[in-house]
């Protein structure tokens, strides 16, 4: 059996090609999200809004999370040549990712819960003040997404840059591949889920002031409560998938390793394929084969592989 690890020393850095930008993003939303979670807040509990209190929370839990976001990006950096971390900090992003969910899921339940009271006892609201403030708050929402998606447009840190010299891929310049940095896609869906709350909270208080439903508004506070916790649910499905090495439905990359080593007698008997930060997979590949060549062969071979970003093989000669 031949090893075919890289026998020199090479970096594990498995960080998104954006990661730099958009850790100053995610700072400069913060302190966005920060001010204006606080106004809300404190306008919602004065004017006495339910809706306006609930999107004043909910910005307060896309101010958490995207804390959470931004210290992952900067641990990430600090430390993405840290050997104690094997496969490097590619994947903090969704260690963050997860960590946000939960806050999420906690904070639905407490939107939710107030809200019900809000119903069954009902408080007069300054309906003018209230979607002024709420109109304010979509603003801020609205341009938070743009800074993060960049330029107008809806980008999530696709593809990566390689940081590191394996000797497979002598120098192969790896291209766009379309794999999201999960820590940037969450940050830009927690504001655009805060963006769709105020909405919600604007619809309300306008149709409470026109018609005098003033349930509406905690009715629009439980609503904003159930997007935010199947929002969750599903950030905690994609980011844990990534930290339990679960491959997304659909992903072909270990279907393109067979095709890439599988044929002239070569087989591959034990395959694994994970993930390792944005845009970055590593892979174990045990080959049986009839006619051992040197491990550089296979690797060569899987050189057109953009995403693969570490591979070991192991060669054995077929009995």
């Amino acid at each position: 059996m031949i090893s075919g690890t890289n026998s020199h020393g090479h970096d594990h850095v498995f960080l998104g090609q954006d990661h730099a930008r958009n850790e100053r993003r995610i700072w400069l939303v913060i302190a966005l999200t920060a001010v204006m979670m606080v106004v809300e807040i404190a306008a919602g509990t004065v004017y006495g809004s339910m809706a306006l209190v609930a999107d004043g929370w909910h910005m307060s839990t896309h101010a958490s999370a995207l804390l959470i976001s931004a210290l992952a990006y900067l641990f990430a950096r600090k430390q993405a040549r840290n050997p104690r971390f094997t496969f490097g900090t590619g994947k903090l992003g969704d260690l963050a990712g997860f960590a946000s969910a939960i806050i999420l899921a906690m904070i639905a339940l407490l939107m939710g819960w107030e809200s019900f009271l809000r119903i069954t006892s009902p408080v007069p609201i300054s309906f003018s003040q209230a979607i002024a403030i709420a109109v304010i708050g979509l603003a801020v929402n609205l341009v938070s997404a743009w800074m993060l998606s960049g330029s107008g447009g809806h980008h999530h840190g696709h593809g990566h840059d390689h940081h590191h010299d394996h000797d497979h891929h002598h120098g192969h310049d790896h291209g766009h591949h379309g794999h999201a940095d999960n820590n940037i896609r969450s940050a830009y869906m927690h504001v655009i889920a805060d963006a769709l709350t105020s909405v919600l909270a604007i619809a309300a208080l306008t149709f409470g002031s026109l018609y005098g439903w003033l349930w509406l508004d905690p009715l629009m506070g439980i609503v904003g409560a159930l997007i935010i916790a199947q929002w969750s649910w599903g950030l905690m499905k994609s980011s844990g998938a990534v930290l339990l090495d679960v491959l997304s439905e659909g992903e072909t990359l270990p279907d393109e390793i067979r095709g890439a080593i599988e044929g002239d007698g070569d087989r591959i008997t034990d395959l694994h394929v994970w993930q390792v930060g944005p845009g970055h997979h590593a892979a174990i590949v045990a080959v049986l084969t009839p006619q051992p060549r040197d491990t550089a062969f296979y690797k060569e071979r899987l050189s057109s592989l953009d995403e693969l970003s570490h591979v070991t093989v192991e060669v054995t000669r077929a009995a």
